[in-house]
């Protein structure tokens, strides 16, 4: 009886809905990553932006339902609620729940896609935009972003476009349409606050000059609720830069 009170959170102990995540993470944890390899993207033209020191404190967890195999979290070091500057740690884990992945991961931009077209764009709905082979990031676009023009000659170049191909799908296929599924994020062990929305995703690659693989993420996430209010909804569109790490890279305590 005392074990079936605890699991239903009765026998006084504050029940923690962060428990069983990939490599034991919490909310309130520390994260450390090494950070040659991101050094090295970003001298090499990688958008990616590097952490602060403060950017350690796992302030949120998230697990993403895809229509995928496996399972994909992220661990929040910035939640991005306010300046829409996502920090985070990408996992996914196979069926069996061993990690195959994890990507470093900041938000380079975000938009709202106010029309019916760019809606259906950014989800696939039309059967093109969000899934097509190759997505272009041109310089200008860029313009206000907070990137020095130091920084900007070093991603681009002589060039004023990056490319990517979709990282999903036949490579020859005119069009794959996104991954779908949910989020449901929690900002405090407890489980009481937090976010869940609808998600249209697709990812793209491409190889940095220097070498090594930089990706670009595209999102469009529906609110559905936050903090358990069903009335505030939103959508937009969230563009994030990702880097490959090796998990022995990555330290949680």
């Amino acid at each position: 009886m005392r074990g079936i009170a605890g699991n239903h959170g009765a026998d006084g102990k504050a029940r923690r809905e962060d428990d069983g995540l990939p490599l034991g993470a919490r909310i309130g944890g520390m994260l450390k990553l090494q950070m040659s390899p991101l050094i090295r993207a970003q001298a090499n033209g990688s958008l990616i932006a590097m952490p602060r020191d403060t950017d350690t404190l796992i302030q949120a967890v998230s697990q993403i339902k895809l229509n995928l195999a496996g399972g994909l979290y992220r661990y929040y070091l910035a939640k991005g609620d306010d300046d829409a500057k996502e920090k985070f740690l990408q996992l996914y884990a196979d069926d069996k729940g061993a990690v195959a992945e994890i990507m470093y991961c900041t938000q380079l931009a975000r938009v709202i896609p106010e029309t019916e077209e760019d809606q259906d764009a950014y989800t696939g709905r039309s059967g093109f935009g969000l899934g097509d082979p190759t997505y272009t990031l041109w310089r200008e676009q860029l313009d206000d972003v907070g990137l020095s023009e130091d920084e900007l000659a070093t991603v681009f170049g002589d060039s004023d476009r990056l490319d990517y191909v979709r990282d999903a799908g036949e490579r020859n296929a005119t069009f794959v349409a996104p991954f779908t599924g949910t989020e449901t994020r929690i900002d405090d062990a407890a489980g009481a606050q937090g976010l869940k929305q609808e998600m249209y995703f697709m990812p793209y690659v491409r190889e940095l000059p220097g070498g090594g693989s930089e990706y670009l993420l595209i999102t469009t996430e529906i609110i559905s609720s936050v903090n358990g209010d069903n009335s505030k909804r939103g959508i937009h569109v969230d563009f994030v830069i990702g880097l490959p790490v090796e998990q022995e890279r990555v330290v949680i305590q």
